[in-house]
């Protein structure tokens, strides 16, 4: 049995616990500067946070986050920022709508359509932003930037009457043609006073499993790793950066393709023009608040959703509903700096070990060769 080490286990808790108690920190400063009681604002998040209708509502938010968070955490672990991940998902979700609209399928064929199309979009978009990188040296942050922008001027021209997209009489609004049924992802219900928990959560969990054992326990992911790490050891060793590197935005896109896929299949069952938008900036956050851990990723989402729930009923308590913009960007400023503080505390101590233990050492064979010479 492997043998845990306490200290390490100690630095990891260390981190996160200091990275909240400053964001209490600061935010309860920000509440009394504006004249309010921080932890009356903190009871009433609490309390309105675990009813049961927020649980279904943040478990539902936190699903489309998480997916996100995962997306842009394939590219921070091959040490490449893809800021694109707004623009892939919305570009994946509008041609999965206008496909999955086209057609009339069972469900068992129809619902893998509709998400192997977004899937493949999101690669797609993101592959762009990777071959730009490898073949002309262009940055993945500015080329994502432009495609971002690029995929909006494309959903835009095309979600037009008469184009691919249709004019509801009733609400005004333009939109896809809508799913049919068999389009329409599964959900349950545990408490039908609360509403339905998506189905998609199920598929969010798979994807984060598939990312823990793709990245810890497959070769692909160890020369991911070893790339993020550094370039020139890993093309020492015989790893294909360039390849990597477009693969690895491949596999982001793909993972940005599911971000709208809740948002399609169990809630809107079309493409209209309030489609969500903005998710894959959030997904930075909470990436970076779980460190790129599948785990951390996850407990990120539901932070995220929980104070995306409680700011309303903030505001109809007389709270200004920015000030949960403050908490969550707060919140991640103190989880980088805690747990680059921690890594640098740890690094020290490691030193000074490995220090004493070379110390020790030398002194151990002076005093052989003292005794030797006696």
């Amino acid at each position: 049995m492997k043998k845990i080490d306490k200290e390490r286990l100690l630095l990891g808790i260390a981190a996160p616990v200091l990275a909240l108690l400053a964001a209490f920190v600061v935010t309860s400063l920000v509440l009394l500067a504006t004249g309010k009681q921080p932890f009356d604002a903190f009871q009433i998040m609490g309390s309105y946070g675990v009813k049961s209708d927020s649980q279904v509502y943040i478990l539902n938010k936190a699903t489309t986050y998480y997916l996100a968070g995962l997306a842009v955490a394939v590219g921070f672990r091959m040490n490449l920022f893809n800021i694109g991940v707004d623009g892939q998902y919305r570009l994946a979700a509008f041609a999965a709508a206008v496909v999955g609209g086209m057609v009339n399928l069972p469900g068992i064929l129809e619902l893998p359509l509709i998400i192997i199309v977004a899937m493949l979009v999101g690669a797609m978009w993101a592959g762009l932003a990777g071959l730009l990188k490898v073949g002309r040296g262009v940055s993945e942050v500015i080329a994502t930037i432009m495609l971002n922008a690029i995929a909006t001027a494309i959903i835009s021209y095309l979600l037009q009457p008469g184009r691919l997209a249709h004019l509801d009489a009733n609400t005004n609004s333009v939109h896809t043609t809508v799913l049919p049924k068999s389009g329409w992802f599964f959900t349950f219900t545990t408490n039908p006073a609360a509403g339905p928990i998506e189905g998609f959560i199920v598929v969010a969990a798979l994807a984060g499993v598939a990312y823990w054992f793709v990245l810890s326990r497959t070769r692909f992911g160890f020369d991911l790793r070893t790339v993020g790490q550094s370039e020139s050891a890993a093309q020492a060793s015989g790893v294909n950066v360039k390849r990597m590197i477009v693969t690895s935005m491949l596999v982001s896109g793909a993972c940005a393709g599911l971000v709208g896929m809740p948002t399609l299949l169990n809630e809107s069952h079309q493409y209209a023009t309030d489609f969500p938008a903005g998710i894959g900036f959030t997904g930075i956050a909470i990436a970076l608040l779980g460190r790129n851990n599948p785990g951390g990723i996850a407990v990120g989402a539901l932070l995220w959703a929980f104070l995306d729930r409680t700011s309303n009923w903030l505001e109809f308590n007389g709270y200004d509903k920015e000030i949960v913009g403050v908490m969550q960007g707060v919140i991640v400023l103190s989880v980088v700096v805690a747990y680059e503080l921690v890594r640098r505390y740890g690094l020290g101590r490691q030193q000074r070990r490995v220090g004493e233990q070379l110390a020790a050492a030398a002194r151990n064979t002076a005093k052989q060769e003292q005794e030797a010479a006696i």
